[in-house]
C-alpha cells in the first residue's frame, strides 16, 4: 500500500513536507533570515558540487591574482 501510494504521490509529498517545513521557519526565524539561510545553503551545495566535478581548486586562485595585480597595482 505504501509503495502504491509512494510511487504516485511521493514528489508530492515530498513538495507538501518541503512547504511545511519552510512555513515552520518563516513563522520562528522570519522572512529574510529564511531567504538568507537558503542562500548559505545554496552557496555550499554549488561549492561542493564543484568540488566533486573538479578534482583541483574550485577558485582559479593564480588567474584571479593575476587579475587583481594588474588591477589594482600598489605604487602606480
Amino acid at each position: 500500500m505504501w509503495r502504491e501510494y509512494w510511487a504516485s504521490y511521493g514528489k508530492r509529498t515530498i513538495g507538501a513536507a518541503a512547504g511545511l517545513f519552510f512555513g515552520f521557519v518563516y513563522l520562528f526565524a522570519g522572512f529574510w533570515d529564511m531567504l538568507i539561510f537558503i542562500l548559505l545553503v545554496s552557496v555550499g551545495y554549488w561549492f561542493g558540487k564543484q568540488k566533486d566535478m573538479q578534482k583541483s581548486s574550485i577558485l582559479p586562485w593564480q588567474r584571479l591574482w593575476s587579475w587583481l595585480m594588474e588591477r589594482y597595482r600598489p605604487f602606480r
